[in-house]
């Protein structure tokens, strides 16, 4: 049945692709700004909400990045990093993150002693580095950025005390599972919600190609064809072992509305199918964590692949988030 699913996405994506250099997400660094990784500019939009200018010498472009503040700012304190869906900033023109366009994160982060940091952009890209510039995507080397850049910046310039969590939605869950078993000494803890974390298989990587199809990028270009070793690197059930004893939380819908949640419960046709898929992939993800010995909290609960979910999930996710950057809940 599921494989079914696979094919109706893959039939959607193609007649989705737009451009996305006409958006201006491709463009080269201003002139100047060849050398090292750095901080431009600095703006506080609201009283709890910097908004930065960082310069990526692996990109070689300024990211635009959120930081949300906590109240109390006395102390050095950890750091969470949540990653964006497949869209990445295009609804609001890559002014903000889809957090804090779409959830009450910026509310609810509010009283928590931690930095919460949300890039901006990232379109398609799955928070990777890629081994090709794309016509479409660009260049594309966000692990690097998240792994080696950012981190030191973020805090040099707003007091981090080296203790981080990384998570993300959809595209940004798998990205940020990823990332985080190809890092696991620098996070502590990482969430997925709605993400495809086995890739496994050829037709789980097909689903996973297909939706870099819909932003116009061609997947080839991020980690070769579906046969490649590449793909097993990034494969974040492959390599779960490594997260061993560490604060872990996943939810994933079963692809059928919540009418708990009411209008922030429904979703396009489209948003049953995609969370099919990825419900797929957490039970596949949830098998190889057992084998490997790595316990993690699986919310498998009602729900669509829309953003009334993951808000819901955030604040589910609280806790576990909470342990993994050594702070109360």
């Amino acid at each position: 049945m599921w494989q079914k699913a696979v094919a109706v996405v893959i039939a959607v994506c193609a007649v989705i692709v737009g451009s996305l250099a006409a958006a201006g997400l491709v463009g080269a660094a201003p002139q100047g700004e060849a050398g090292a990784s750095r901080i431009l500019a600095v703006s506080m939009i609201e009283p709890n909400r910097a908004q930065l200018t960082v310069f990526s010498k692996a990109m070689d472009r300024p990211i635009r990045v959120s930081v949300l503040l906590p109240q109390k700012r006395d102390v050095p304190r950890p750091t969470l990093y949540l990653l964006d869906g497949i869209d990445g900033g295009v609804y609001t023109n890559y002014t903000q993150s889809g957090w804090t366009y779409q959830t009450d994160i910026a509310t609810f982060m509010a009283d928590k002693p931690v930095n919460v940091v949300l890039p901006i952009g990232g379109t398609g890209s799955y928070y990777t580095d890629w081994i090709s510039d794309d016509p479409v995507l660009g260049l594309n080397k966000w692990e690097t950025f998240l792994s080696e850049e950012l981190p030191p910046l973020i805090d040099s310039r707003f007091h981090g005390n080296g203790t981080n969590v990384i998570g993300g939605l959809s595209m940004g869950a798998l990205g940020a599972m990823s990332i985080a078993v190809r890092h696991p000494e620098l996070y502590s803890g990482v969430v997925a919600f709605s993400g495809c974390l086995d890739q496994g298989s050829a037709e789980l990587r097909q689903a996973t190609a297909a939706s870099v199809v819909t932003r116009g990028g061609n997947p080839d270009n991020m980690w070769g064809p579906l046969h490649d070793t590449d793909w097993t690197e990034h494969d974040p059930a492959r390599h779960v072992s490594v997260l061993r004893g560490k604060p872990i939380y996943v939810a994933v819908g079963n692809g059928v509305p919540d009418p708990a949640l009411g209008l922030a419960g429904l979703a396009s046709p489209v948003g049953g199918i995609l969370e099919g898929i990825v419900l797929k992939c957490t039970e596949g993800f949830k098998a190889q964590a057992d084998r490997a010995g790595v316990k993690a909290t699986y919310d498998f609960r009602a729900g669509l692949h829309s953003w009334g979910y993951w808000n819901q999930d955030l604040h589910r996710a609280w806790p576990t988030i909470a342990r993994g950057l050594r702070v109360h809940a």
